[in-house]
């Protein structure tokens, strides 16, 4: 048995998680996961340019591609080498709406908070902005929003964002017809802060970076399409590769690399047979050159399990 195997699927207890090594980069979490993101994301030409289009234009950036080829790492490459601050992320679903997107308001915690009594000086304890709603809070730069997979929304939700886009602005009701003396009310934002909302309405000084990723799933009404600035991301080709994979793990795992790299390559452009994604690649290189690594038929069985089509069909 290879002494790579943490879980053995043994009879008896141990303490073999002590060898659990670090986790690779892409799989920590919190302020350095998306430090990471945005320091080894390889960028292209094609979307330096289109990038540089929607900060000038003050245009949200529809970026499509197939799974795994950087979408949503472009986002995080824009906050920080800009210090733009924490992107603003709001991951889109068949359930999501404007209004998410912009605030929420919980009218039944405020219910049962009055216990009878007018509670209207402190109604912002029960409003928090989104993702998008934060984005247009005003400021002395760009915040950096990403409206992940909006091709999963609903029919009517990329019309909705419109006005949005055309105005920065949005209103929110709930504060709006408050009595003149409950004007200004403070209110919780998406990334944990305070901001104040004066009469209900919210408006950029700084429109934000917004940038939409797309599957490529769905068409877009024209009038949408209109308002954004469009950019297909490809597959990486192998040079491209090689640089993430260096980014990503180091110079000393390259020599090792470089088969695994050209192996993926052919399998991934074989027209008929299905998409992989980049990461599917890192993760097979980071398990096979570690000190404690799979090999022989191990190896071999791992390496196919990871390098699967991006489809059910491989399952069954």
């Amino acid at each position: 048995m290879s002494d790579w195997l943490i879980f053995q699927g043994t009879d008896s207890p141990h303490d073999g998680i002590k060898n659990l090594p670090k986790p690779p980069k892409w799989r920590e979490f919190g302020d350095a996961k998306e430090k990471e993101r945005g320091q080894t994301f390889q960028v292209r030409r094609n979307e330096i340019e289109l990038v540089n289009a929607a900060l000038y234009l003050r245009r949200p950036l529809l970026v499509t591609g197939k799974p795994g080829t950087g979408k949503t790492s472009l986002a995080y490459k824009v906050a920080d080498e800009l210090q733009l601050g924490s992107v603003l992320q709001w991951p889109i679903t068949t359930r999501s709406t404007l209004q998410e997107g912009l605030y929420r308001y919980d009218a039944i915690a405020r219910l049962q908070d009055s216990q009878g009594k007018d509670n209207t000086k402190n109604i912002g304890k029960y409003i928090q902005l989104g993702p998008l709603g934060t984005a247009l809070l005003p400021s002395s730069h760009p915040h950096v929003l990403l409206i992940d997979e909006i091709d999963k929304s609903d029919i009517d939700l990329p019309n909705d964002l419109l006005n949005i886009f055309e105005e920065g602005e949005f209103e929110i009701p709930e504060l709006a017809r408050l009595p003149q003396e409950y004007q200004t009310v403070q209110v919780r934002t998406y990334d944990g802060n305070v901001a104040t909302i004066n009469k209900g309405r919210v408006r950029c000084t700084q429109f934000p970076f917004v940038l939409l990723t797309s599957n490529g799933e769905r068409e877009f009404p024209p009038a949408f399409l209109r308002r954004c600035l469009r950019l297909t991301m490809e597959n990486p080709d192998e040079a491209a590769l090689k640089r993430i994979v260096q980014a990503h793990l180091g110079e000393e795992i390259m020599s090792e690399a470089e088969v695994l790299i050209s192996e993926f390559v052919k399998r991934r452009d074989r027209s008929d047979a299905g998409d992989l994604a980049t990461d599917q690649l890192l993760n097979a290189i980071y398990l096979v050159t570690r000190e404690r690594s799979p090999a022989g038929d191990d190896k071999e069985r791992l390496l196919n399990a990871l390098m699967k089509y991006l489809t059910s069909a491989e399952d069954i």
